[in-house]
């Protein structure tokens, strides 16, 4: 058996080799970083549905960490069906940098990221704020808060980035960032 296989029959496996990838990545794991030579990307995000974390750096240099990315790849998952897909790296330097902005050492909590297109039907079902379209089924889209920053807080930080759409859920306590074009909704 390879360990890839090992890896997707083995969740504790998954995570460790998640965890390594991450590890391996983080800023004292570089020597130009640990120079204070280097510049870098990093993205701390937690899954309380799944009970998973990471704090990753995922470009260092002007290069993406190979290595790395498939975690952002995995906690972003599809929960209700557990599957996975290759998220939009233009929305996971936008997670970043909205993070970066907001200049605090808090994860953002995943409300939701990809959904398969199953899962967003039946969303739709539920509520009339789904998108039939939705940039959640592109891997293009993701809900986050943050106990440490209001949703305005974070909605702000987003749209001074004009990199994407930014939708305000105050009710909800959440806020919606997307790769896709550049919009904003909600009050």
């Amino acid at each position: 058996m390879t360990d890839t296989q090992n890896a997707e029959r083995s969740p504790a496996r998954r995570r460790f080799l998640i965890g390594a990838a991450c590890a391996l990545a983080a800023p004292v794991a570089s020597p130009a970083i640990a120079r204070g030579l280097g510049d870098y990307r990093r993205l701390k995000l937690t899954n309380w549905r799944t009970a998973e974390s990471i704090d990753c750096v995922y470009w260092i240099d002007g290069q993406y960490v190979d290595e790395a990315l498939p975690a952002f790849d995995h906690i972003l998952r599809d929960w209700r069906l557990d599957r996975a897909t290759r998220m939009d790296i233009r929305l996971i330097n936008i997670l970043a940098s909205v993070q970066k902005r907001l200049e605090c050492a808090e994860a953002f909590e995943i409300v939701s990221g990809y959904r398969t297109p199953e899962t967003n039907a039946a969303l739709r079902r539920r509520s009339r704020g789904v998108a039939r379209n939705s940039y959640h089924t592109r891997a293009m889209a993701a809900d986050v808060a943050m106990k440490t920053r209001s949703v305005r807080q974070m909605a702000r930080a987003g749209l001074t980035l004009a990199a994407g759409g930014v939708g305000i859920y105050s009710r909800s306590e959440f806020v919606h960032l997307d790769s896709g074009p550049v919009r904003d909704w909600g009050r």
